[in-house]
């Protein structure tokens, strides 16, 4: 029986974008299940929502003491944090990893939002992203799921000299972290291709089997 690994997307992107991920983890003897969400023009407990539901229909077929575990993205990651502060399911989760995820808010999206309201009011899912919004998420870690993030810190896209602190070229190292961790590890990686590596799927493997990445 391979173990499950649920990968979730980030903004403005869908499952194709982690194809790459679960053929590397399918290697490692994992069973990837590659997920589509709204992540452009809805908000992170919507797409939380529809996740919800996904979940529901993989646990019918689990057996008998068999857990999921689950991995996203960027965004994806505040998708999965969300879900498992509100999921009914958190005794079917196992370990969950987050990717690059701007766990305390993106600075690009406050940016954005100071540019024009109008526009992160159509792409609701970057309004999300903003750090007073994720605050709003009380995305509290009140549960005994572990938690890893892995951060980029190749900053090689002009957006992210818009950033002051060390970042993979969207997001920041210091967003990644956040105290409800069990790992935190930096890759020298950026964002769009940091969950493409095998780096990253040896690391998100090695975190499911033993809490941590090293």
């Amino acid at each position: 029986m391979n173990p499950k690994v649920v990968l979730v997307h980030g903004y403005n992107k869908n499952s194709n974008d982690m194809k790459v991920l679960k053929k590397n983890l399918e290697k490692m003897g994992y069973e990837g299940i590659s997920v589509d969400l709204p992540l452009t023009y809805e908000e992170i407990e919507y797409a939380a929502f529809v996740l919800e539901g996904i979940i529901h229909e993989i646990i019918k077929d689990l057996k008998h003491n068999e857990k999921i575990n689950i991995v996203g993205h960027s965004t994806g990651g505040l998708v999965i944090r969300y879900l498992l502060s509100t999921s009914k399911y958190i005794n079917k989760i196992n370990k969950c990893v987050l990717v690059a995820t701007p766990n305390n808010g993106s600075e690009l999206a406050d940016i954005a939002g100071k540019m024009s309201k109008t526009f992160i009011n159509i792409f609701k899912t970057l309004k999300s992203l903003q750090s007073e919004e994720v605050k709003a998420l009380k995305l509290e870690n009140s549960h005994e799921i572990e938690i890893g993030a892995i951060a980029g810190n190749r900053s090689n896209s002009l957006l992210g000299n818009l950033l002051t602190d060390e970042n993979d070229g969207r997001v920041t190292v210091k967003s990644v972290k956040f105290s409800g961790l069990k790992d935190f590890v930096v890759l020298p990686y950026g964002h769009k291709e940091i969950h493409y590596k095998w780096k990253t799927a040896r690391l998100i493997d090695t975190f499911i089997k033993t809490g941590k990445f090293i």
